[in-house]
């Protein structure tokens, strides 16, 4: 399998450059939020009870207010805004709390901090947007794949590049990627079956597809995370629809051609197939010589 690692054309190393920079600013405003509920929480507002996005345009104004000395929880209310104002009863018991100066001072700098990073991330995205056109047509291509959006298109475009033919199979991208569990055994004893360490970028942006995947409707990558999540537990069946994901993101770059499901029932169908060869080998080994021919009766 390819271990090493390859050098992308200048392009898609300053893609790439540009989207690894992006998702760490990301990181960071997700850090930086995380912060500002606590700050809440200690000051015992409880927007985030009634406000599913506390950085909206509602919670926005309510912290701002709120930062410049505001106190009633009529008027903190009032400020909601669209489907929020169905909630004003309720926001009036959330904003009734013990916001004091300190409480303000910290959390102005926290949201000054926040709004600066959303900045750099739209320049970003500019950037991104611009740097992408070349490949236009991959991200269009790896779009159609279940759980991959076009930022994740953009980022595993960016993390593998446009050219497979330096990987060559998929099977040698997935080694590279280190996307690709196995598992080793000696002297009858199993081994780790742990994923080999590759490009942490490449792995968050699968992760995050294969959550999406796994959500979706009547596909293959969703039948393949239940089956797999019943047996072997959440983590390891993400893992292995990333994997899924990274082989077809190969098939659609070499071809040319959109993802095309193999449907819900192709992964039961497969298993049938691997557990009937194990069956059989199983029995040649006993000294059997085996014939398969399919049930005629109605049972």
């Amino acid at each position: 399998m390819l271990t090493a690692s390859f050098v992308p054309p200048p392009p898609v190393r300053e893609l790439r450059d540009l989207t690894r920079y992006r998702k760490a600013l990301v990181n960071e405003k997700t850090a930086q939020v995380n912060r500002i509920h606590k700050v809440l929480q200690d000051s015992g507002i409880k927007l985030t009870t009634y406000a599913s996005d506390v950085m909206g345009v509602s919670g926005r104004a309510m912290m701002r207010a709120l930062i410049a000395g505001q106190s009633d929880s009529t008027v903190l209310a009032e400020l909601a805004k669209g489907r929020m104002r169905t909630k004003i009863p309720d926001l009036r018991k959330a904003l009734t709390g013990r916001f004091r100066e300190h409480h303000g001072f910290l959390l102005k700098r926290m949201l000054d901090h926040v709004e600066a990073q959303e900045a750099e991330i739209a320049a970003l995205d500019e950037r991104i947007e611009a740097a992408i056109a070349p490949f236009v047509a991959q991200v269009e291509l790896l779009s159609t794949i279940p759980g991959v959006d076009r930022r994740s298109a953009q980022v595993i475009l960016a993390e593998i590049g446009p050219d497979m033919s330096v990987f060559p199979t998929a099977g040698h991208l997935a080694s590279w990627a280190g996307m690709c569990p196995g598992q080793r055994d000696s002297a009858g004893k199993h081994g780790s079956g742990k994923t080999r360490k590759g490009s942490k970028w490449l792995r968050a942006a699968l992760v995050q597809s294969a959550r999406g995947a796994s959500r979706s409707k009547s596909t293959y990558l969703s039948e393949r995370y239940r089956q797999i999540m019943r047996r072997r537990g959440d983590a390891k069946a993400i893992v292995a629809v990333g994997h899924e994901i990274l082989l077809a993101a190969y098939r659609v770059l070499v071809t040319a051609q959109p993802y095309t499901d193999p449907g819900p029932t192709t992964f039961s169908r497969l298993t049938t197939q691997r557990l009937t060869r194990q069956a059989v080998r199983r029995l040649q080994d006993l000294g059997y010589q085996v014939t398969i021919a399919p049930r005629t009766d109605a049972a």
